[in-house]
């Protein structure tokens, strides 16, 4: 039976790829008589068969050593390519969490989007989704993981661009499209040379071959930097770091997905990656580099925005800076327990916010208010998500945070303040947000707001559940340490920081007597938070002015050297042509004249340059 199991393990990402196809006929308008509802039936019922398969196998795998299927793809002379598939318990665990979210996802579709003409289009995207994102979780290739984080680049395009009859949706999708393009073209280019160098692409050979290579620096640090370009982009770094932002203009359901489980699958090659990365010392500075400064960044950003999506949407930027530095301190176990963590918790709390868009219909912070009393449920969500997701008693991410923060402590005390200063801004934002959206007086869009319905309710209510459970699991698996172990200092730093930043939130807007928009820093400085920091501005500056006038030089070299040169040997030849034509007189003599004359010419050039040489 586990053999069996073992050797079907790859038919998981087929589900969601089966699910997309069947739904095609929908999808395209080929059939309309039962409407788009059959569609998401379809979706739903094969993704409960990915969650039951990836169960079994990973009860199978639970206690066994991993286990790799390999698939010929192309043999050539000197190197041969395989798709290859791992079965561990980290692997399917991966793609456990995220068949169970995307079923979670899928479900709360069908209450959040039942009225959408286009339902069925959106569940083959979501079919198509979930295929990549578990693939990639098995995946024991870099060749197969690269192709599927293409389909991932091409899945966030077209979902972010669902409602594309509204430009802003559309250029969001170019934009988000375009952004991660920089990052899969540098990716690709590592690939290539990797390739070449280590003549395999399988994770756990280029692991045995980087314990055994020795590089150039050169070598090593420019690798290190194209592998490290397309996590980068994935994960929403700086400077790749603004799409995630643009992608929060598609439905809800999928930015469930997206903010909680896509931006991992990113952040899971790059942990699959760290044996070759820790080649370059550059990369690993880099790594640690972008962490920080995305981390606290997005963290600043996500204070100043009024969207409520945007204000979440940066601090998932936030921890994913916080998986970057955990993995260039190489740690990489801690930083999967991260990624757990957080995409549970980010998973439950745009479920809530996606109840209060659908309920209150609008996004903006000041027009909500009031709710807590009127939506209970999405508000126990949110609640729940929020304490998951810092580093408070007794719930998720507190114990990812706790244990990573004991590891470095001691070797890199400096990444201690940059979590802790994550952590306490991340409480603000999160006591804002809920503040703003179920505390005070109702407002005009909120005063007859009722509780979502089931289709909405029941995952939600269910991922609540999982989150309140999930350390009691972690403690069942042995993934947590002993209290014994912990740093009573750092233990009490995190919960103060956290503490901090949550009452801190919680006196400036539960304050009556404090103006709103909070006046506490300058109008400049919350514009430019507002605006995350310009980097848009920057972009235009840098990057887009770069293009345009290499654009315009190349143009110029064209038009002037290059076409220059071409028309000149043009007149050249018209000119000679009709000089020449003069000198055709048909009589033969002219002829050998002209012959006897170039020869004589040609024997006096020779003659000087012989006795000319001292001869």
């Amino acid at each position: 039976m586990n053999q069996l199991l073992y050797q079907t393990s790859w038919w998981v990402p087929l589900y969601g790829l089966v699910g997309a196809i069947l739904t095609l006929p929908w999808s395209v308008g080929l059939v309309k008589r039962t409407g788009p509802r059959p569609a998401a039936y379809i979706n739903i019922l094969m993704t409960v068969l990915a969650l039951i398969h990836t169960a079994l196998v990973l009860w199978a795998v639970w206690d066994a050593p991993p286990d790799r299927l390999l698939i010929p793809w192309l043999s050539l002379p000197g190197f041969e390519l395989w798709i290859t598939f791992l079965t561990s318990r980290i692997s399917v665990g991966a793609a456990f969490v995220i068949t169970l979210l995307s079923l979670m996802a899928q479900v709360f579709a069908l209450g959040y989007m039942e009225k959408d003409w286009a339902l069925a289009r959106f569940y083959g995207l979501m079919g198509f989704f979930e295929s990549a994102m578990t693939g990639l979780a098995l995946s024991d290739s870099l060749f197969l993981s690269y192709a599927l984080l293409e389909m991932l680049t091409l899945s966030t395009y077209l979902l972010v661009g669902f409602w594309y009859a509204q430009p802003l949706v559309v250029g969001a999708a170019r934009d988000a499209f375009l952004t991660k393009r920089v990052g899969d073209l540098l990716l690709l280019m590592g690939v290539v040379t990797l390739s070449n160098l280590a003549g395999s692409l399988d994770f756990t050979h280029l692991a045995l071959w980087a314990e055994q290579v020795e590089l150039s620096p050169l070598t090593a640090n420019l690798l290190g930097i194209a592998l490290l370009a397309g996590p980068t982009g994935k994960c929403a770094q700086f400077p790749l770091n603004l799409w995630l932002d643009e992608a929060m203009e598609g439905p809800n359901p999928a930015s469930i997905l997206r903010n909680s489980v896509v931006v991992a699958c990113g952040a899971y090659v790059l942990i699959r990656l760290q044996p070759v990365l820790a080649l370059s010392p550059l990369a690993l500075e880099i790594l640690l580099i972008l962490g920080a400064l995305t981390a606290v960044g997005s963290s600043l950003v996500a204070i100043a925005q009024i969207d409520i999506k945007r204000a979440l949407c940066h601090s998932t930027s936030a921890y994913l800076g916080l998986v970057f530095l955990a993995v260039g301190t190489q740690q990489d176990e801690l930083a999967l327990m991260l990624l757990l963590t957080h995409g549970i918790a980010k998973a439950l709390l745009f479920m809530s916010l996606g109840s209060v868009i659908l309920t209150a219909s609008t996004q903006d912070l000041t027009e909500l208010g009031g709710l807590g009393s009127r939506m209970p449920a999405t508000t126990l969500a949110y609640a729940v998500g929020a304490v998951s997701m810092l580093g408070l008693l007794p719930l998720g991410c507190f114990w990812a945070m706790l244990a990573w923060a004991e590891t470095v402590w001691t070797t890199t005390p400096w990444l201690v303040g940059i979590l802790l200063v994550v952590n306490g801004l991340t409480a603000f934002n999160l006591v804002r947000v809920f503040v703003l959206v179920f505390g005070g007086q109702p407002q005009p869009k909120t005063r007859r707001a009722p509780e979502v319905g089931w289709l909405m309710a029941v995952p939600m209510v269910s991922l609540t559940i999982i989150a309140l459970l999930l350390p009691l699991l972690l403690r069942q698996w042995q993934i947590l340490p002993t209290w014994a172990q912990f740093n009573p200092t750092v233990l009490l730093l995190l919960l103060g920081a956290g503490g901090l930043g949550a009452g801190l939130g919680g006196w400036i807007y539960l304050s009556p007597g404090i103006s709103k928009p909070v006046d506490l820093v300058w109008p400049s400085v919350r514009e430019g938070l507002a605006y995350d920091f310009r980097i848009e501005q920057l972009y235009q500056i840098t990057v887009v002015q770069g293009v345009v006038q290499g654009a315009r030089l190349t143009a110029w070299f064209d038009r002037y050297v290059v076409d220059g040169l071409v028309n000149f040997v043009g007149v050249v030849s018209i000119f000679s042509g009709e000089s020449l034509k003069y000198t055709v007189s048909g009589q033969s003599r002219n002829y050998l004249l002209t012959l006897f004359l170039a020869l004589f010419l040609a024997l006096t050039v020779i003659g000087w340059g012989y006795w000319g040489s001292g001869f």
